[in-house]
């Protein structure tokens, strides 16, 4: 019996490895396919070498920047090319003049997904090459624009030259990004263009405050719904609410400027439904208080109240064509950005949720739907886990390790992975699963074919 099931183990480790080869070869013919086709990259006729604006961005942010210093550029007539810092390669770093470089820092100091890559590369020497650096960051982290920083260190290290200091931007400081405006003269941009301005805040009304959890050994959780008071905006799954956390009225209607940063939540619902949903759980500081947004929305604003609120795209988290297989895997207040992904998805594609919480007597949210998708075939599997109740695995990265072989079905069937969640534990430890599972490598192509998206914060 012993022998058999040594035999049996041999067995299944050998199908896995060779699916993981076979996988390896797949995935990379498709990339390869994909990487030949001509980049749709706009370049101006000129011999001139094109001035790069590369873009490192978790949330989409960087990337708007990125478009809009393209821009600006090209208008001054300077031939630019606009390109993911992932996706760079030496060849083309090494032949260019300029680079300006906007990147966001995600969590204590991480690259956004995929850019890491560009620190780990063996580069050239680039003493040729003269640079500016835009650094997004939220100062509240220690390694405040920690990627940012590692960046400026590699550039000076490999001999490029920084045409002025790097600059931070604290939680989309308009200060800062006009300073940064000003800079582009060094580039050959214009100094009379008109200074970025944030898109102003719309007018919402803050209609319902669900309490998601009560019972709970955790922090409270809520599922919040803001309708508009006058068109409601278009969006798609994926894209991020900006919420002014405070009375909105001054800034809405008296004209005056904001005076706090604003705060960034995934969006749960769809335009069919009438309005915006979120899902917060409520932050207690250390020395009492709420979080600023979540205290906010979910403490202090009465039901009724108006809130100021604008919507971003997040094209790092858009969803994939309907005929794509989905791994959706979160935790916590992760169910919404899961969740707008999955309403959205028609009938008769393929769904998957793995998502975690604490306790399923007391922390099942939004448990009433995701049973519904269930029941419909919504989801044609669904696996949930919940670390406090001592059956079973304890956490998502558990339950993905335990259904690996399902895992590398799907991704061999053109499967995408969308993750959401906290990036300290669960996201982490999700990644880390996945390339143990798939080969880091492999997962570096996902990102790159958008087949590995994350919304994590």
């Amino acid at each position: 019996m012993e022998l058999e099931l040594q035999q049996f183990a041999w067995a299944g480790a050998a199908i896995s490895a060779w699916a993981a080869l076979t996988l390896g070869i797949y995935i990379r013919t498709q990339f390869q396919r994909r990487d030949a086709e001509p980049a749709e990259v706009p370049v101006d006729d000129t011999s001139e070498p094109a001035t790069l604006v590369l873009w490192a961005s978790q949330t989409g942010f960087a990337e708007d920047l990125a478009l809009r210093t393209g821009r600006a550029l090209r208008d001054a007539g300077v031939n630019t090319r606009i390109l993911p810092l992932a996706t760079i390669t030496n060849d083309q770093i090494v032949g260019t003049k300029a680079a300006l470089i906007i990147a966001s820092t995600t969590g204590e100091g991480d690259a956004p997904d995929g850019a890491d890559r560009f620190l780990q590369r063996d580069l050239p020497a680039l003493q040729g090459l003269e640079y500016a650096l835009l650094a997004l960051g939220d100062s509240s982290y220690v390694n405040y624009c920690g990627f940012g920083h590692k960046l400026d260190r590699l550039l000076r290290a490999k001999g490029a030259h920084p045409l002025t200091d790097m600059i931070e931007v604290d939680n989309g400081d308009v200060g800062a990004l006009h300073h940064w405006q000003q800079q582009l003269w060094l580039f050959g941009g214009s100094r009379a263009e008109p200074d970025w301005a944030p898109p102003e805040y719309g007018a919402w009304r803050l209609v319902r405050r669900d309490h998601l959890n009560p019972g709970s050994a955790g922090k409270p959780a809520y599922h919040i719904r803001l309708e508009p008071q006058g068109d409601l905006p278009n969006w798609i799954p994926g894209a991020i609410a900006e919420i002014y956390p405070g009375p909105a009225e001054p800034i809405l209607t008296g004209g005056e400027a904001p005076t706090l940063p604003h705060r960034e939540y995934s969006i749960a619902s769809l335009p069919g439904d009438g309005g915006i949903e979120l899902v917060i759980r409520l932050r207690h500081l250390e020395d009492g208080t709420y979080g600023l947004g979540s205290g906010w929305l979910c403490n202090e604003a009465p039901i009724g109240a108006a809130i100021g609120m604008r919507l971003r795209a997040n094209s790092g988290f858009a969803p994939p064509a309907d005929d794509v297989p989905m791994i959706l895997i979160g935790n916590g207040t992760g169910i919404a950005g899961l969740r707008a992904h999955i309403k959205a998805r028609p009938a008769g594609t393929r769904n998957w949720l793995i998502f975690g919480e604490r306790n399923s007597a007391h922390d099942s949210l939004l448990g009433t739907e995701i049973a519904e998708w269930i029941a419909s075939g919504h989801l044609e599997r669904c696996d949930l886990v919940f670390s406090r109740d001592g059956e079973g695995p304890r956490y998502v990265a558990d339950q993905i390790d335990v259904a690996q072989d399902e895992i590398l079905t799907w991704v061999m069937a053109g499967g995408a992975i969308y993750v959401c969640g906290s990036l300290s534990g669960m996201a982490g430890d999700v990644d880390t699963t996945l390339a143990r599972i798939l080969d880091r490598e492999i997962l570096d192509d996902l990102v790159d074919q958008g087949r590995y998206r994350r919304d994590v914060y």
